[in-house]
């Protein structure tokens, strides 16, 4: 009678054990719980792990790419895991360059092409890459180059890789100077600059400037010193961008076609060390002025609109990672006017390279680390 009591219990203990996890796992799981402004979110981590985690995006069949620095891209999901992309060109990890953006067509269906960029060495030094090809399993088929760099450079820094597709087709990357600030105002010289150019990396039309003499064919602005996160308004199909300044003057910026944004001849950033100005002051008559400028700098990194009614508070507001205070900044804005701003998640989850809306409506973030996380922000109901 006492073994079969015994026997009872240890089943009834399994039991309630089970009913507990089944009831726990029923409920929303985060790893934290933060509160904004406006509401308060859940944080989970989906995966960690990752080298330098510098971009991602997704498959019409929800799967992940995500770019790795070091030179990988992978393809998964959180819950299978992920898989090495093998037959990438030739990509060099050296200082701030490596395997930058992905992105996937917003017309797949119809053009299934995934977009890199990347940094290469050269004969003249290293230079940024943008690659078009094709998935066929785990294989990168199909390879075509569509823009290269005319002018290498030397050292690290500054090779900026940030791109944009738009529905008609039309591909936008960003530049850096290169750590060399005077060649963002040569128009002979893609550094410092965007440019655009179609699917098979034609360009555009013969030139975006007018006044200038023979502008690069796919030069589409300059005088940006690093565009490291740009992304599309979707009301009005215009490109944003945020960019890095010296010591301040990080910039916030609609990029239009033709235009100079004025680096290194105005800027509110001063020199690094010296806090001494640089080029002409802050304003000059045919440069452009920013919507916004952080000083002290924030280090943006990914950024992107948010249209999804998932989290309601957050509809039709900008989003921009920073580097530097580890921290995500949400944006509230009117046409052109920048109506205020929120400093989120302060040194909660880490150095945020890229922000994203994923096709759940929620909006997913890569941690800048060597064990680099990919995180996802919910809604609590």
């Amino acid at each position: 009678e006492g073994k079969r009591n015994s026997f009872v219990k240890a089943i009834t203990i399994i039991f309630c054990l089970f009913l507990t996890d089944w009831v726990f796992a029923a409920k929303p799981s985060y790893q934290k719980i933060l509160k904004t402004e406006l509401n308060s979110v859940g944080i989970k981590i989906l995966a960690s792990g990752f080298e330098f985690p510098w971009s991602i995006d997704w498959l019409p069949d929800n799967r992940m790419l995500i770019t790795e620095k070091t030179g990988n891209l992978l393809l998964g999901t959180p819950r299978q895991g992920f898989k090495k992309i093998l037959g990438l060109p030739k990509i060099d990890y050296l200082g701030q360059g490596g395997l930058l953006d992905v992105v996937v067509d917003p017309q797949y269906e119809k053009f299934p092409y995934i977009y890199i960029s990347y940094t290469q060495r050269t004969n003249d030094g290293p230079k940024t890459i943008l690659t078009r090809g094709k998935l066929r399993g785990y294989h990168f088929i199909e390879a075509k180059t569509l823009f290269k760099m005319n002018k290498g450079g030397t050292g690290g820094r500054h090779f900026g890789g940030r791109i944009v597709v738009n529905n008609n087709g039309h591909v936008f990357l960003s530049i850096g100077d290169r750590g060399d600030r005077f060649r963002a105002q040569d128009s002979a010289d893609y550094a410092g600059s965007t440019v655009w150019m179609d699917r098979n990396g034609n360009a555009i039309e013969s030139h975006a400037f007018v006044g200038l003499k023979e502008p690069l064919p796919k030069l589409f602005s300059m005088g940006n010193r690093n565009i490291q996160g740009a992304a599309l308004n979707p009301l009005t199909g215009l490109l944003w961008a945020v960019e890095h300044g010296p010591q301040g003057g990080d910039e916030l910026n609609i990029i239009k076609k033709g235009s100079n944004y004025g680096w290194p001849v105005i800027t509110y950033g001063k020199n690094y060390g010296t806090g001494t100005s640089i080029g002409e002051g802050t304003h000059k008559i045919g440069m452009e002025q920013p919507l916004r400028q952080w000083t002290p700098s924030i280090a943006p990194s990914g950024m992107m609109f948010y249209n999804s009614k998932k989290i309601p508070e957050w509809e039709n507001n900008l989003f921009v990672g920073a580097l530097k205070f580890q921290m995500l900044v949400r944006i509230e804005f009117d046409g052109e006017k920048i109506l205020h701003e929120e400093w989120m998640f302060q040194k909660k989850l880490g150095r945020i390279r890229d922000v994203r809306q994923g096709p759940d409506g929620l909006i997913y973030l890569l941690t800048d680390s060597n064990r680099g996380s990919l995180i996802r922000i919910e809604p609590i109901k």
